[in-house]
């Protein structure tokens, strides 16, 4: 079985709280990618609660986002009514239990990402999917993923090449 994550493709992270310009502009080509998937389909997202500016993250980002129930914490219309699947909600940047829903790595063929925001929650997964699948080729798509900055979008995709992910369509 092939794998599409599809990484916090939330309002907030499009063009709400923490938008940019890049996160809008990949949101046509992502919804692209997830029609034309060959394989499932699995979307993350980010899940905070009322509390989030007492949380460490929030101390360290203190802009709240996708609170749970708002509409920056919905996935963005036009790719929600592709999802065939619950999503999976996490807390942090790297989804805890991304791992139990991809399940045996005897059924997997491949796990490609894409999403938002390349230099956190999609390099993060992508590197914890990598310790319990290292035999598994993983690939992210840099077209379908926009950094909090181009340059930070860069640098995450170029510390997955230096660690045997495929990186396609830079």
């Amino acid at each position: 079985m092939k794998y599409l994550i599809v990484v916090d493709m939330q309002n907030d992270f499009i063009d709400g709280a923490l938008g940019t310009k890049e996160a809008l502009a990949i949101v046509p080509y992502v919804k692209s990618v997830i029609e034309n998937f060959d394989g499932k389909v699995l979307f993350t997202r980010d899940t905070h609660l009322e509390n989030y500016m007492e949380t460490q993250e929030g101390k360290n980002l203190p802009v709240p986002h996708c609170i749970k129930g708002t509409e920056g914490w919905q996935i963005r219309a036009e790719l929600d009514a592709l999802r065939k699947t619950e999503a999976i909600d996490k807390v942090t940047f790297g989804s805890k239990d991304l791992v139990a829903v991809l399940g045996n790595e005897d059924d997997i063929e491949s796990i490609e990402f894409i999403g938002l925001c390349t230099d956190i929650c999609v390099i993060s997964n992508v590197m914890l999917v990598k310790a319990f699948y290292p035999e598994i080729p993983l690939i992210v798509d840099a077209k379908a993923c926009a950094g909090v900055t181009p340059q930070s979008h860069k640098n995450a995709l170029e510390a997955m090449k230096v660690c045997q992910v495929t990186v396609i369509n830079e």
